[in-house]
């Protein structure tokens, strides 16, 4: 019987140009956008967290994220708005898990006064209202979350929100208003 051997193809010196020319033009196309996208990520980094160097590692952090994936990305031309949605959620995880913190060590921290003495009732309202602002904020789609968190809490105009979402204006105002719409229905 005869023996079947199976020699893998010889590698040319033309195929390897081809593969160093491939990785070439890809590094030159993501240096391309990460200069036009880099200073966005930070910006939309600097409106959540009001913090220069937190938003320094967020977007550093989240065009390192871009770039692990950006060969899966399915739609080249939506590469800015993928930036700013993964810049977004990643300032808004730290934002939270700052928060978070904060109160931890606000509570353990702050004695409490001995004139004023709050009632049991009192305590579970406020715990339970934020509670409740917290998951009705957590159901909100991120589109509607982003542009509400840009506007009521970090104070963004109109304006400035279109050009950090690259989105037009009329887009902003409308997902703004069913933000507030559908968070007043939660709450309700």
């Amino acid at each position: 019987m005869q023996e079947l051997v199976l020699n893998p193809p010889e590698r040319t010196l033309a195929d390897d140009a081809a593969r160093n020319a491939e990785r070439t033009s890809a590094r030159e196309e993501w240096e391309a956008r990460l200069v036009d996208c880099g200073p966005l990520a930070f910006r939309v980094a600097r409106g959540v967290l009001r913090n220069t160097a937190d938003a320094e590692d967020v977007a550093q952090d989240a065009l390192l994220r871009a770039y692990r994936k950006f060969k899966d990305l399915r739609d080249p031309a939506r590469f800015r708005a993928w930036v700013v949605k993964i810049s977004f959620r990643l300032a808004l995880d730290r934002w939270r898990s700052k928060r978070r913190r904060e109160q931890r060590e606000t509570s353990w921290s702050t004695p409490i006064p001995s004139g004023v003495s709050y009632s049991v009732e009192e305590i579970a309202a406020s715990s339970e209202f934020q509670g409740r602002l917290e998951r009705a904020l957590d159901d909100l789609p991120e589109k509607f979350r982003l542009v509400l968190i840009l506007s009521a809490m970090e104070g963004h105009t109109l304006e400035e929100i279109a050009r950090l979402v690259d989105i037009p204006i009329g887009t902003v105002k409308s997902r703004l208003f069913f933000a507030r719409k559908k968070l007043a229905e939660k709450l309700k």
